[in-house]
């Protein structure tokens, strides 16, 4: 049993469900191993919207902040690449990224 809440919002056109807890360590099941569970559970979300609905959803969720971290993170990696290029002059070369 994990205690939490859930948040629900738009963002870009897109329903964005967060479950938060003042414990995101007992979040991190529902994570994974790189985020592997999170991708699993959205999924799985999906469906049931499409089931229920009979249109594709394009929900995304986030726990435990995961997401939100993550484009944080490449945010930050972005603005680094763009100030290299910027300052050497050569291009940059960055690893496939996912949403």
């Amino acid at each position: 049993d994990l205690d939490g809440d859930i948040d629900m919002d738009v963002e870009a056109d897109r329903a964005a469900v967060s479950i938060i807890s003042d414990s995101p360590r007992e979040l991190q099941k529902l994570v994974g191993r790189d985020g592997e569970v999170l991708e699993a559970l959205q999924e799985l979300t999906r469906l049931a919207v499409h089931r229920e609905t009979g249109d594709r959803s394009r929900l995304m969720l986030d726990i435990g902040g995961f997401r939100a971290k993550k484009r944080e993170i490449l945010a930050e990696l972005g603005a680094k690449a763009a100030n290299d290029v910027k300052t050497s002059g050569q291009p940059v070369k960055l690893d496939p990224m996912t949403p």
